[in-house]
Order: structure tokens, then C-alpha cells, then sequence
């Protein structure tokens, strides 16, 4: 009996753009129920990997493949939660409206409601901690209130692929845990693959099951204990970088001098974290 083929399969992507290679040989799979963390500083390339997973962005070499068959244009297995979403303030559509579109986003025409529709919309707007606003009108409501209601609504649907584009950007640290730990649990409990785009890699090492690490277009993939090393990551930079373990969070520093240091994407010194919860070394931008 063969194997289940993984949810997704990336292979030997390569992408330019405006004449610069943006991704370059870009190599990993994700299997049922895993979740992976995308880690990468701004313009490693996570951006324009998401739109070649979804079929809106060319490429120059390589394919994508779902549960071992090419990609469609518009395919109900894959959800997908944008890092940016714009909506009309005065459009009357409420919070719990629109995560229950969710549910039948592929499909044409107005499903009736019902007491399971209902409840499966609920358990979806609580876990992401938005029942106390789901009357209200999703155009009112902040940017990290929009984002809870995306997740929930990229996740009514029990896509088989779920891929989130920066999805704690705009959430506290409690509120990003409960997420983490949300999205942790719907990959294993529903066998979803999760792919999660973050600049920042510790919030998610408690549940994080793989990791692909971009850096200037390429990247590596495998657990963290594979990835996270010295070696693997000095590698993929060409310059020397070490990784500190320091009060149980992960810290990439760059060695002093190297020119990765004084690119300064992250702070004078050039490789400081914004935050402090990990020290990414930023690398050349190279992308969206």
C-alpha cells in the first residue's frame, strides 16, 4: 500500500521578477496535519512564495503540487488568510457573517442556515477570541479584530492546506498564544496542513512541527533542531551567523563584521530583533 502523498509538495521553485531571482530553487513538503513555520526577515521572499502556492505568481522553474496532483487557480482545499485586508466601513456585513461565508466559499449561491452552521460559527469566532464583537460590523473593527475574523473564517471551511500570511502581526501576545494553540490543535485534530509566514520564529516553537528558512531567495527546510544550527543557517547566508538559546527563546545573530550586519533592516546594529523574542539576521532584499 503507498503512502498518503503529502497536502503539499514545493518543488525546485524559482521566480524572477524585474530581471532578480526572488526565490531560487525553493524545495519542501508539508504532510497531513503538520504545522510549518515560513520564518524569514521582510523581502526574503514569503510573500511572493505564498502567491506561487496559490497560483498567482508565474514561475521560472520548478511546480506545486496538492496531495500529489498540480495546483487549480481556484481550489476549495487551500484556505487562506492575507496579512492585509481592506473592507468597506459602511458594508453591512457582521463579524459572524462573513466567517460564515466560509464555510461554503467554493460553492455558488446562499447556503440555508442551520443550528449546526450556526454552532460551527460560533466555535470558530470563540476560539479565535472574536465572539465579544460578531455582531459587529467587520469594516468597524480594528486590524487585529479584522485578522481574528479571518482566521476563523479561513478556518469554518476545514481547508486541507491553510496557509496564514503573518497572522500574529496585529495580535497581542496572549491573544497570538491562543491562536498559535488554535491552529496547533485544528492541524492535528482535522489533519490540516498549516503553513504560518512569520518574521519571527519563537512564538511559534512550542507547536511548530517543520520549518522552511528563507533567506535571500533560497531556502532550507526540516525540524527545528535540523534547521536552527549554526552551520545549516551560516550556510544558506554565506556568512557566519551563530544561534543562542538564550531563556528558552532562539536568537540568530550575525558574527560582528560580516556584511549581513550592516544592512541595517533590523535596527542600527543590523541584526537586533524588533521585538526581542528572536535575532533574525536580516540578509539582502531581495523581494516582496
Amino acid at each position: 500500500m503507498s503512502a498518503r502523498p503529502e497536502i503539499l509538495s514545493v518543488q525546485r521553485i524559482s521566480v524572477r521578477l524585474a530581471g532578480r531571482e526572488v526565490l531560487r530553487e525553493v524545495d519542501f513538503a508539508i504532510a497531513p496535519g503538520e504545522l510549518t513555520g515560513l520564518i524569514g526577515s521582510n523581502g526574503a521572499g514569503k510573500t511572493t512564495l505564498f502567491r506561487v502556492i496559490l497560483g498567482l505568481q508565474p514561475t521560472s522553474a520548478g511546480r506545486v503540487l496538492l496531495e500529489g496532483r498540480a495546483r487549480s487557480h481556484r481550489n476549495p482545499q487551500v484556505g487562506y488568510v492575507p496579512q492585509k485586508f481592506l473592507l468597506d466601513p459602511d458594508m453591512p456585513l457582521r463579524a459572524r457573517d462573513l466567517v460564515s461565508l466560509g464555510i461554503d466559499a467554493h460553492r455558488l449561491g446562499i447556503a440555508r442556515p442551520s443550528r449546526a452552521r450556526r454552532a460551527l460559527v460560533q466555535e470558530m469566532l470563540d476560539a479565535v477570541g472574536a465572539g465579544d464583537f460578531a455582531e459587529q460590523r467587520v469594516g468597524h473593527l480594528s486590524g487585529g479584530e479584522q485578522q481574528r475574523v479571518l482566521i476563523a473564517h479561513a478556518l469554518v471551511g476545514r481547508p486541507k492546506l491553510l496557509l496564514l500570511d503573518e497572522p500574529l502581526a496585529n495580535l497581542d501576545l496572549r491573544a497570538g498564544q491562543e491562536v498559535v494553540a488554535l491552529l496547533a490543535r485544528i492541524a492535528r485534530e482535522l489533519g490540516v496542513a498549516v503553513l504560518i509566514s512569520a518574521h519571527e520564529m519563537n512564538p511559534l516553537l512550542p507547536v511548530m512541527d517543520r520549518i522552511v528558512y528563507l533567506a535571500g531567495g533560497r531556502a532550507v527546510s526540516g525540524t527545528t533542531e535540523q534547521v536552527v544550527r549554526a552551520d545549516v543557517l551560516s550556510e544558506l547566508y554565506g556568512s557566519h551567523v551563530d544561534v543562542l538559546n538564550v531563556h528558552g527563546r532562539v536568537l540568530v545573530v550575525a558574527g560582528a563584521g560580516d556584511d549581513a550586519d550592516r544592512s541595517g533592516a533590523h535596527g542600527p546594529d543590523g541584526w537586533v530583533g524588533q521585538h526581542g523574542h528572536d535575532v533574525v539576521l536580516p540578509g539582502p532584499e531581495v523581494g516582496p
